[in-house]
C-alpha cells in the first residue's frame, strides 16, 4: 500500500478512474474520479474504495430499427489494476462471502498518491452466485443490489481494517450506495466494548465518523429495500428498532440511513439542496430525525 496513515475513506459505487475501465456509468462516477483527483493534488490524505465491476455496466448497441441490445463490457482487470494478497470477508444470508482487492493508483500533480481499493467477489472459494456479486454496475434485481451494496460498504470497512488502514478518521459516503459501512461501524463499537447490542452513544460516535453527499434529486435515485429482505440477508434484527437510525416504516432507505449517521451533509449545489430538503424531509413525525 502507500501508506498507513490516510485519514479519509471515500466510498463510492462507481469511480471515473480511466476511459478504458467500464467501472463507471455516468456523471456521479466522473465527479467520484474527479473528487480523488483534485485530493491526490492537494495531497489530502485519502483511501477509496468501490467495486470491481468486471463486466462493467454494459456496451450499447443499436439496430437499424433502433432497438437497443446490451452486452458485457468486460475489461483486463490486471492491466490496469495490482491484485492484493489480503482478503476479508461478509456475511450475506447466513454465508461467508470472501473478498479480495485491487489497486488501483491515482497520482496528483505533486507525486502524492491515493489508493483505490476495488472489491472482488470473484473467487472460487465462493458460490457461484456470490462469485457475480462484483460483476455489474447496477445489474440485477433489488436483491443483487442490496447485496452489492453490503459488499461495499460492510466488506468495504473489513477490507481496510485488514489492509491496516486503522487510522481513518472520517468516512464519506458519496450517495447512499455505501450507507451499510454505518452498520458496519456500530458493530465495530459494541465489539470493541464486549456488547451485543449497539446503544445511542455508538450512534453518536459513528455519526462523527461519517460524511455525506448526496447527488440525486429525484425520488426514485434514493435506494429502497424492504425491511424483511435487509433482515434477512444482513441482520441484525436489534438494529432496525432504532427510530434514530432507521426512519422509515417498512423499508431500509439507504439514504436516510446516510443522513442519520453523518454530522455533516451536502449535495452538489445551492438549487439540488432546496429540492433535496423538500424529497427527504419526513411528513410522518414517526418517521425520525433528519439533520
Amino acid at each position: 500500500m502507500s501508506g498507513l496513515q490516510e485519514a479519509i475513506a471515500y466510498f463510492s459505487m462507481e469511480i471515473a478512474l480511466d476511459p478504458a475501465m467500464p467501472t463507471y456509468s455516468g456523471g456521479l462516477g466522473v465527479l467520484a474520479g474527479d473528487t480523488i483527483r483534485s485530493a491526490a493534488d492537494l495531497k489530502v490524505p485519502m483511501v477509496a474504495v468501490t467495486l470491481l465491476h468486471r463486466k462493467g455496466y454494459f456496451n450499447q448497441k443499436l439496430d437499424s430499427s433502433g432497438w437497443q441490445t446490451e452486452s458485457p463490457a468486460e475489461w483486463p482487470v490486471e492491466k490496469f489494476c495490482r491484485e492484493l494478497p489480503t482478503h476479508a470477508n461478509v456475511f450475506i444470508e447466513g454465508r461467508e462471502v470472501k473478498l479480495k482487492a485491487w489497486q488501483y493508483t491515482i497520482k496528483g500533480a505533486g507525486g502524492h498518491e491515493i489508493p483505490v481499493i476495488l472489491l472482488d467477489t470473484d473467487l472460487a472459494t465462493n458460490a457461484e452466485w456470490d462469485r457475480t456479486l462484483t460483476h455489474w454496475l447496477y445489474g440485477g434485481d433489488a436483491h443483487y443490489r442490496l447485496c452489492q451494496e453490503a459488499v461495499l460498504g460492510m466488506g468495504g470497512v473489513r477490507m481496510l481494517r485488514a489492509l491496516r488502514f486503522d487510522h481513518i478518521r472520517r468516512f464519506h459516503m458519496n450517495e447512499g450506495h455505501s450507507s451499510l459501512l454505518t452498520v458496519e461501524l456500530l458493530r465495530e463499537h459494541t465489539l470493541r466494548h464486549a456488547r451485543r447490542v449497539f446503544n445511542h452513544d455508538d450512534v453518536e460516535q459513528v455519526r462523527q465518523q461519517c460524511v455525506f453527499t448526496t447527488h440525486t434529486p429525484v425520488p426514485a435515485g434514493h435506494d429502497q429495500f424492504p425491511l424483511e429482505m435487509v433482515r434477512r440477508l444482513i441482520g441484525p434484527p436489534e438494529l432496525f428498532e432504532m427510530k434514530e437510525v432507521f426512519c422509515c416504516e417498512g423499508v431500509l432507505n439507504m439514504t436516510y440511513l446516510a443522513l442519520n449517521l453523518s454530522h455533516y451533509v451536502n449535495g452538489v449545489a445551492k438549487r439540488h439542496g432546496e429540492v433535496s430538503r423538500h424529497i427527504l424531509t419526513p411528513r410522518d413525525a414517526n418517521q425520525g430525525p433528519i439533520p
